[in-house]
């Protein structure tokens, strides 16, 4: 069992301002996997403070960005070499299976060095075109004190996806985790005293909502970074707005996965095990409406029903598991109550159910389920379910499939299976989502990851990702 009694603040080891500790329990069993302390209000403060400072006299803002690279890079050599470790304490934490984390955390160093390579040959000061006998320059500043707020599905990832472009920046940054994953997020602030951050720059506090709205509202705070569900959002969209604090957020999804009359069945289910499934489908860029046209409609129904039956759902410490345990019980609810929902809604279940695994009692399972028949009008087509629940939507023809696919509120990722990957990129300039695959192509970190609509506001990765952590400052000459 671990136990992290203190807090990261400001680059130190605190004693919190409650000495109270959460128990982590494994979603899988329930067994006590650490106790961790949590930050509230008081904790919140001192680490602003501390943020504030080294923004407005410390070092950090001040260095070379080349200067600022190198311990970044210090940095990501750290973090990867404790990928393992990693790993299995975020399965242990939330449930997600080994294969996923072990992946995650392998793919964190190539995130990072597209950052890098970005901030590389990033414009921090350059000359724009002339007009007139003036001389202008252009210039990109940090913004300040930076508050990320971060869900439980993959910690380190969406963590780092903010404070490496916040720092290379030059910007300090207070980290709000949740609970679930306090030992797993504590960790990088060993990794960020080891790599030489200086004093005041990161803190990292696992806290309650009430706590995360305090951060969020806090005076000190210049802008807001979360990832997390829409309804959030739209609160601390709110509170930014009232505050003019910059704000990015990336949001929910109900990504639409189009299949073209021409695609090959075998290379779509392949692809959709983990286009749908990956992470527990507690993703939110999860491909959860499945688009089959007519005239294949029932054949895709079965080779989905076929890789649904397969997926293995078992404890996320064992290699041959596939698909682990939902976070906490009201998540496993939530999960159940819209399988009851899609059969009151008079979809067709195909496969899985509302019951709890045979065997999974002690743990948060569902079933892997499948819905046809399903109209997108339904609730399960609409609402975010984040769990393994996919529906199969029948379409008539290709101008009918994008009018369905845009035809949400959400607008984050998506994806068309075809022979023909011209044509198919012609179907993914048509759909409104920020993100896009052709026939499950592998996802880099260089271009942009973000949402239209409801899915959210800014972009990460790369260059763009690291622009939204600047001002833009004009000077004429």
């Amino acid at each position: 069992m671990i136990v992290t009694d203190k807090l990261f603040i400001g680059g130190r080891w605190a004693e919190p301002s409650s000495p109270a500790l959460l128990d982590i329990r494994s979603p899988h069993d329930r067994s006590l996997v650490g106790r961790a302390a949590q930050a509230a209000p008081a904790d919140i403060d001192l680490a602003v403070a501390a943020a504030r400072e080294a923004f407005d006299h410390g070092p950090w803002p001040l260095l070379s960005p080349a200067e600022r690279q190198a311990v970044i890079a210090r940095f990501d050599a750290l973090h990867a070499a404790r990928n393992d470790e990693t790993a299995a304490l975020i399965s242990a934490e939330n449930g997600a299976p080994r294969w996923f984390t072990h992946w995650a955390q392998t793919a964190l160093s190539e995130q990072t060095g597209a950052y890098l390579r970005a901030a590389a040959s990033f414009g921090w000061e350059e000359p724009a075109d002339p007009s007139g006998a003036s001389r202008t320059l252009v210039r990109r500043e940090p913004i300040g004190v930076i508050a990320a707020v971060i869900p439980w599905n993959a910690p380190h990832q969406s963590a780092l996806v903010k404070i490496i472009p916040a720092l290379l920046a030059g910007n300090t940054v207070v980290l709000k985790a949740s609970p679930e994953n306090s030992l797993s997020v504590l960790l990088l602030g060993e990794i960020a005293a080891e790599a030489g951050i200086p004093e005041g720059v990161l803190s990292i506090l696992p806290a309650d909502r009430e706590t995360s709205e305090y951060l969020v509202s806090h005076p000190g705070v210049d802008k807001i970074a979360f990832t997390g569900s829409t309804a959030a959002g739209r609160r601390i969209a709110a509170i930014a707005g009232e505050q003019l604090k910059r704000v990015s957020l990336e949001l929910g999804g109900k990504s639409a996965s189009i299949i073209l009359q021409d695609a090959d069945l075998t290379a779509v289910t392949e692809g959709l095990k983990f286009a749908s499934f990956a992470n527990n489908a507690e993703n939110c860029q999860a491909h959860t409406r499945i688009l089959a046209p007519r005239g294949r409609y029932e054949e895709v129904v079965e080779a989905l029903k076929d890789l649904v039956e397969s997926l293995v759902v078992g404890d996320p410490a064992d290699p041959e598991t596939f698909i682990g345990p939902m976070i906490r019980a009201d998540q496993q609810q939530r999960v159940r109550s819209y399988i009851e929902l899609g059969i009151k809604e008079g979809a067709r279940l195909v496969t899985g159910g509302p019951e709890i695994p045979e065997g999974l009692e002690g743990g948060y399972y569902v079933r892997p389920t499948l819905f046809a028949d399903v109209d997108n009008s339904m609730r399960i087509a609409q609402e975010e379910i984040f769990g393994p629940v996919l529906v199969v939507i029948p379409y008539d023809d290709e101008d009918d499939a994008v009018r369905i696919a845009n035809d949400s509120p959400y607008g984050l990722g998506g994806g068309v299976w075809t022979a023909d990957t011209e044509h198919g990129t012609e179907i993914a300039r048509r759909v409104r989502t920020g993100y896009f695959m052709v026939n499950a192509a592998a996802p880099g970190f260089e271009g942009p990851f973000g949402g239209y609509k409801a899915s959210g506001i800014g972009r990460e990765f790369g260059s763009v990702g690291l622009a939204e952590y600047v001002e833009h400052k004009t000077i004429n000459i």
